[in-house]
């Protein structure tokens, strides 16, 4: 039988992942590294973390880059980092986020100074991220941006009204920043839901797997089952742009 000549897909040289110490990140991380990215990892506030997690990945020249996404400073640095040493970016994943869980109906729980921070890191760090990164990323072989949203954005019930507030306004500028930066960047929103990490505050493992006996899938997604969307964002999906993928077990239905 005649062989089946396929392209070359886009495997990204050098790729950053925000909040990459752990959880999503950590295995977004690894599977990158697994395709032969060098990795950046950016952490906060956890740097034996974020070395932890260099030494244990695959193939060479990976590093842990300390990148405050509420800081302009702090990833004006970063950037110049990035530049100095491999002259581009491929692929940026933001992935670093916090919330603070207050119940819906709780209004007066929900504070200004909670808003304000969910706001700040969940939405504003991100942009912040993308506007620093551009030029790079510009500059890199088919590159691409993926936030990693939640499907609290679509749903409407999350861990507080801020955090899903946030979500959806990072939804929203993947859309945007998807115009803006086309054709040379793609831009995508990973949208999760009940992911088994520490992410979430006091959530217990009992309590996810009794929200995924409910869902069409039945099963309580892992951070490796988003590090997947998010890999087949940035190699897979070569002439899309702009669009959210659920990562969610059908929550969304």
């Amino acid at each position: 039988m005649p062989t089946i000549d396929l392209p070359e897909l886009p495997m990204p040289k050098v790729s950053l992942v925000t909040g990459g110490s752990s959880g999503i990140g950590r295995a977004t991380a690894a599977r990158l590294a697994a395709l032969g990215s060098t990795v950046i990892i950016g952490y906060n506030a956890r740097p034996d973390a974020a070395h932890e997690v260099v030494s244990g990945l695959a193939g060479s020249g990976h590093l842990a880059m300390q990148i405050s996404i509420e800081n302009a400073a702090s990833i004006a640095s970063a950037a110049a980092a990035v530049k100095d040493r491999f002259g581009k970016l491929d692929a940026l994943v933001n992935c670093g986020g916090a919330t603070t869980p207050v119940p819906a109906a709780d209004l007066d729980g929900l504070t200004d100074e909670i808003f304000d921070r969910s706001v700040m890191v969940n939405l504003r760090g991100p942009f912040a991220m993308v506007r620093a990164f551009r030029p790079l990323l510009e500059c890199g072989d088919k590159p691409a941006i993926v936030n990693i949203s939640s499907i609290a954005a679509r749903t409407g019930i999350g861990s507080s009204l801020a955090y899903l507030a946030a979500k959806g306004g990072l939804d929203s500028l993947t859309i945007a920043l998807a115009k803006v930066l086309a054709p040379k960047i793609r831009v995508f929103s990973v949208s999760p839901a009940g992911v088994d990490t520490d992410f979430v505050p006091h959530r217990t493992r009992e309590q996810l797997e009794q929200v995924a006996q409910r869902l069409p899938l039945g099963h309580v997604t892992t951070p490796d089952d988003v590090a997947r969307a998010v890999v087949a964002c940035i190699v897979n999906l070569t002439s899309s742009t702009g669009i959210i993928v659920p990562v969610d077990e059908g929550r969304h239905l």
